[in-house]
Formats: C-alpha cells, structure tokens, sequence
C-alpha cells in the first residue's frame, strides 16, 4: 500500500472534504457549544465549515491527503470568509441561549485578525478514527512552505484547546484569549513570517 500523499482538492471532491470536518469537529467544544443538537450538527457543520473557508477552493488551497482522511482549507492573503452566508447560518443554528455571547465572540475575533497580508487557516481536520498518526502535521507542512516561500505570516483561531500544542509545534504563538459569557475559549495564534 502507497502512502498517502498531500493534494488539492477539486470543486468535485468539496462533499468529501465537507465530511471529513464533520467527522473531525465531532467533539469540538466551541462548534458543538453553538450547535449542541446532533442533528443540528450533522445537518449544519458543511456549511459552516464552507463558509468559514470554503473560498479556498476557487484559489487552490485547498488540500486533502488522497485517502480524505484529512483535508484544511487556507485562505491566501486577501481573500476572506463568506461573511454573508456565516452570517445567515448563525442565524439560523444559534439558539438564544448562545447567540448574544457568539456575537461577543465574533467581535473578539475580528480584533485579533491581522491587517497585514497573511495565509489564514480556516479549517483543518482528521477523520477522528485516524487523528493522533501525523496526517493533520502532513497538511500543515505542506501549507508552511508555500507561505515560508512568500515570507508570510499565517493566523488561525483554535476552538479546541487540545489542538494548541499541535499548532505550537508548527511555530504558531498563543496571542490572546477568546470569550464571551459562557462561551468556551477561542485561542487566536500568530505564525510569524520566516
């Protein structure tokens, strides 16, 4: 058997990187803070995802290992989130018991995002039966030399704290805290350009 090898993602295999983070975000505690309904969940969490980074498919960054046992969806510099369809699925996911401290939460997350050009890692995700063997470190060494190439920096935002010690590890710094209410904790990192 061929090892698995990193590659991008066509707007064919969008579905399959879609399911990928659904599997991968299961247990996620700020996702299923907001949709804490399974079947909100399963039914919801694609098209958050695509919203939150979906846009890196029309640009190429996306990228899945060929098994789709992994995938992560970059967004180059200049290029944003789909504000407009995150804003229609919040409104329609979030109960009133979460929506007054996720907007907190979203304004937070506005104040760390950098103004300077940078590479933001939306979303990345390993099937949960496959997490913890280096597939997810895969993906993110192949995203770190293309933007080491063009001496960028990289940001992202951390919704589960477990995953803080894997993005250290790939040179991403802790710059702050998120929350709002009884949230849980958001943790924005910086990667520093190289």
């Amino acid at each position: 058997m061929l090892p698995v090898q990193v590659r991008t993602i066509t707007e064919d295999e969008r579905e399959k990187a879609l399911d990928v983070f659904t599997l991968a975000f299961v247990d996620d505690p700020v996702l299923r803070w907001i949709m804490a309904d399974g079947s909100l969940y399963l039914k919801n969490l694609g098209a958050a995802q695509f919203a939150l980074g979906g846009r890196a498919l029309e640009h190429e960054t996306g990228h899945c290992l060929d098994d789709f046992s992994a995938a992560a969806f970059w967004l180059p510099p200049g290029v944003g989130v789909d504000e407009e369809a995150m804003g229609a699925l919040i409104e329609r996911v979030a109960t009133e018991k979460v929506s007054g401290d996720l907007i907190g939460v979203v304004e937070q997350m506005g104040q760390f995002h950098p103004h300077e050009p940078h590479w933001y890692l939306a979303v990345l995700g390993v099937d949960v039966h496959r997490q913890g063997k280096g597939l997810g470190a895969m993906l993110m060494k192949h995203a770190l030399e293309r933007i080491d190439r063009e001496g960028r920096p990289a940001y992202l935002e951390s919704s589960n704290p477990r995953n803080i010690p894997f993005y250290e590890r790939h040179g991403f710094e802790v710059m702050g805290r998120i929350q709002s209410g009884k949230s849980p904790v958001v943790t924005p990192m910086l990667r520093r350009a190289r």
